[in-house]
């Protein structure tokens, strides 16, 4: 081997070390194996920065914004009303939610369903009495699985086309990939309905915890033209919140204390929740509630403008020993008070009668600029923002939807290729009023696309050196003779393999010339080969860790490492197996 390929597999394994056992973040040891190809010679700057302009990591980007816009229209939350329902048994309750995970996910980035169903998930269990650990693991399984039935479900899937199009002239067609993955998707489906509720543990919920932190109290209204009229507290989603709790109606001036969950909800009932700060940010979320207070309607800011913020009154507001009608707090920092606490309980009695104290901590509707505009007056010890509160614009989701319909039809039938149909769907969102021109911005995920970019330069210094060539000789020469079909499960071993210790986009780009270097000294077809490193890369089940799916629901689930380890292995043995026997009948050797 020359230097420069030695250097290179060094460099590799040093990659792969940093990122298995230190903290450093992935964006930085990329970075930093690219900038040392760099400045050691072994890459020009056009190949060693060549990732930064790849076409896949540029529909990434791109999608970023299109899923975006779904997210800030509530569109998953409107399609998982209407689609999730109300199953009778636990396994139904898989049923019902995998399918439109899976079927999302095709659709659109699997990372951004996961987001949003999260929520969704957790008040629907509680609401059908079934543990959210039962839901939320094979909720990210699935996601996995639906990505890879389309080109644009994954990231990983869009890195791999744009390699093979970058080196190859290779294009794959949207649905191209459907023809494995979906039966990995509906092989997966039956075995998680099957098997997860006997190995995954109840590990309880959030109300555990809702006695140690702040209490306040928040009223909201039903909406006369909204969806929940007519149905039954329960029905609604309103009988069991992870932040907080129903504890009365107030139906023209009658109050119901004891709110039973068959109650039918009838139009102008005022409900009043107890709960924690993020209980205002969860009834948000829920389409046909409406803010109580008049003064947070009369609030000058647009939708997307708004969020929930906290206070701490200090000794220096002005309107301390007033009442909060008095005070006329909206006119001068407009801003609603949604709630008071004080001493970590809420304040009873009436929103507007509650007179102010030092260390009263309130709750307020703003808009996203009162952090930095309040941060520093002497009137707050302390002002902090919740995070992602800003309340969904449910009248704009259709629209998101038909736009994101448009962009698969357009990409599907051949009228436009990905990239073309991912930004004029990414233009459309900001252009009709989906999302704002500065949240589209601030939705990219800079350090996921830095470190697919960056790992390109790894993958083209494996192919100019002709590093990727000794490897693939030393798999084989290892593991002795091989059939195609063997040399393709071996591949789809190491990446996913790969996947479980770093992210799933290094683990394509790095196997991807491995994988072109064995197909070629077999003197075979490299499109199997190409397609296996992509299913493997996504295959991440295994670990937390491997797919950001899987650390996400990480928390909420309550989960630990073994959860992921005996519910996911057979998962991974079921998936390569089923895959590995697809691929070549579908594209051949």
């Amino acid at each position: 081997m020359a230097w420069e390929a030695i250097v290179t597999l060094l460099t590799l394994f040093s990659v792969l070390a940093a990122l298995v056992v230190t903290r450093v973040s992935a964006d930085l040891v990329l970075m930093a194996a690219l900038a040392f190809l760099l400045i050691t010679g072994i890459l020009g700057p056009a190949d060693a920065l060549a990732g930064f302009a790849n076409p896949g990591v540029i529909t990434i980007a791109t999608l970023y914004v299109v899923a975006a816009g779904l997210k800030e229209t509530g569109a998953v939350q409107w399609i998982a009303r209407l689609l999730l329902g109300h199953p009778k048994t636990e396994k139904g309750a898989q049923l019902r939610m995998l399918a439109p995970t899976g079927i999302l996910s095709g659709f659109m980035n699997n990372t951004a369903v996961v987001a949003m169903f999260i929520p969704a998930i957790q008040d629907w269990a509680q609401r059908l009495g079934i543990p959210s650990s039962r839901l939320l693991l094979p909720l990210s399984y699935a996601a996995i699985l639906g990505g890879t039935c389309t080109l644009i479900g994954t990231s990983t899937n869009l890195v791999v086309d744009g390699m093979l199009q970058a080196r190859l002239g290779v294009h794959l067609g949207l649905f191209e990939l459907a023809w494995v993955g979906v039966p990995l998707l509906l092989v997966g489906g039956c075995y998680l309905v099957l098997v997860a509720s006997r190995i995954l543990p109840d590990r309880g919920g959030m109300r555990e915890e809702l006695e140690q932190v702040r209490e306040y109290g928040v009223e909201v209204e039903v909406d006369a033209e909204g969806p929940l009229v007519g149905k039954t507290v329960a029905q609604a989603g309103l009988r069991a919140l992870n932040y907080g709790y129903l504890t009365e109606i107030d139906r023209g001036g009658r109050l119901i204390t004891a709110v039973e969950p068959d109650r039918m909800l009838q139009p102008g009932d005022k409900l009043y929740f107890v709960g924690a700060p993020e209980c205002a940010s969860e009834l948000r979320r829920i389409q046909g509630l409406k803010p109580a207070h008049a003064s947070i309607q009369k609030l000058d800011l647009a939708n997307h403008q708004r969020c929930l913020v906290e206070v701490v009154l200090g000794q220096e507001f002005t309107a301390l020993g007033k009442t909060v009608r008095e005070s006329r707090f909206r006119t001068r920092f407009n801003a609603a008070i949604l709630s008071v606490s004080r001493e970590g309980s809420r304040v009873p009695g009436k929103l507007g009668d509650i007179t102010f104290r030092m260390g009263d901590t309130l709750l307020l509707e703003a808009s996203h600029q009162f952090v930095e505009q309040y941060r520093f007056r002497r009137d707050f010890l302390l002002v902090s923002a919740l995070n992602d509160s800003t309340p969904p614009d449910f009248h704009r989701a259709p629209r998101a939807l038909g736009i994101l319909l448009l962009m698969v039809v357009a990409s599907a039938t051949g009228l436009l290729q990905i990239i073309e149909a991912a930004f004029l769907a990414a233009g459309a969102m900001i252009v009709t009023g989906c999302i704002t021109a500065s949240r589209a911005r601030r939705s990219v995920d800079l350090p996921v696309l830095v470190v697919i970019s960056a790992s390109f330069a790894l993958g083209n210094a494996m192919t100019e050196t002709g590093g990727a060539e000794w490897v693939a000789a030393s798999l084989l020469g290892l593991f002795g003779p091989l059939t195609p079909w063997l040399a393709l499960a071996l591949v789809y071993i190491l990446t996913a393999a790969f996947t479980e210790a770093i992210t799933n986009n290094a683990a394509a780009v790095l196997m991807f010339p491995i994988a072109l270097a064995v197909s070629e000294q077999l003197g075979v077809h490299f499109l199997p080969f190409a397609v296996a490193v992509m299913f493997a890369a996504s295959a991440s089940f295994i670990t937390p860790l491997g797919y950001q799916t899987n650390l996400m629901v990480y928390g909420p689930g309550r989960y630990q490492f073994m959860d992921y380890v005996r519910l996911g292995f057979p998962l991974s043995l079921l998936v390569g197996s089923t895959a590995i026997g697809l691929i070549p009948f579908v594209w051949g050797f």
